[in-house]
């Protein structure tokens, strides 16, 4: 494989059996991930913004060893009550971001911040609308974090609980991906763009990532073109989009532009032979002959 697309070995049977009947889709979770950004990179001059990436575990059931953003899923939670909010209108996010009502705009945009918290450490709130913490270091900041990870914490209850106000304004929708129909664990993923807050570091609390990176979008993509960096299509399709931007600030204002139109990968059969395509995504699409059964490895950023 000359590149770093992430193919499991088990899809073309899962295909198969999904054409042939034996196999029925699972509904696709919502869920939420941040391509969070910043200008430049300390120990070198980097073209346009820098983005922060996790590499999944090979331990990882699902896309192991691939690189990814923070996200994770939707917390049944994450709508059972009013948040204090700054930024669009509740209203205004339930149509950009294609859902039907507000509390569901509320629950994807708060699980877009909500796991930007717990697996990067960084806080898209204030205490006020025109503000955004600087610090989210210390044990009671961390005790916080572990409740909201393990689930004995809302992040509702969380905001009110600090008087913080969720700064909508910050983040930037820019794509939507939902996982194939023949997966077992499948997603409804909304990819968000934000700035890392002044004053605020990242670092890596996830307890699905072994390490994290912070990468310009053209080093990440040549990576992955070099078959270096394993990584599925929806992150590497999203790398490419930001090439074209100069700073975070001049990302998270091209967001408005992107589409939100839902990418699903769609798979057909041509004789005994597998064809695998993401429609408007024509450079991920695979032609799998019967005897063969895909993969890919990946290493790390240099």
């Amino acid at each position: 494989m000359s590149n770093g697309q992430w193919y499991p070995p088990e899809w073309p049977a899962r295909i198969r059996a999904l054409a042939s009947g034996e196999l029925t889709a699972v509904t696709p979770r919502r869920a939420a991930t941040v391509m969070l950004l910043r200008d430049g990179l300390p120990d070198r001059p980097v073209p346009g913004p820098a983005v922060h990436m996790l590499r999944r575990s090979a331990s990882m059931a699902f896309a192991g060893g691939a690189y990814a953003y923070p996200g994770g899923g939707v917390d049944p939670r994450d709508d059972d009550h009013l948040v204090r909010w700054a930024g669009p209108a509740l209203e205004d996010w339930a149509v950009r971001l294609g859902v039907a009502t507000v509390t569901e705009a509320q629950a994807v945009v708060c699980a877009a911040v909500r796991e930007t918290y717990e697996e990067a450490c960084v806080l898209l709130a204030g205490p006020t609308a025109d503000t955004v913490v600087s610090d989210t270091t210390g044990a009671d900041w961390e005790a916080d974090r572990e409740a909201l990870v393990d689930r004995t914490l809302s992040f509702a209850d969380f905001l009110d609980r600090r008087g913080l106000v969720l700064r909508s304004d910050l983040l930037g929708a820019w794509a939507r991906w939902i996982t194939p129909e023949f997966e077992p664990r499948r997603y409804d993923t909304w990819f968000f763009v934000a700035a890392l807050p002044e004053g605020q570091r990242t670092r890596n609390a996830s307890s699905e990532a072994d390490r994290t990176v912070w990468i310009s979008p053209a080093d990440a993509v040549e990576g992955y073109d070099r078959g270096e960096l394993l990584m599925m299509p929806p992150t590497v399709a999203t790398l490419r989009a930001l090439l074209p931007y100069g700073t975070a600030a001049e990302a998270l204002e091209a967001a408005a532009s992107q589409s939100l139109a839902p990418v699903l990968a769609q798979a057909r059969m041509e004789g005994d032979a597998l064809v695998l395509s993401w429609p408007g995504h024509e450079e991920f699409t695979k032609h799998v002959p019967p005897t063969e059964t895909p993969g890919a490895s990946g290493g790390d950023p240099a």
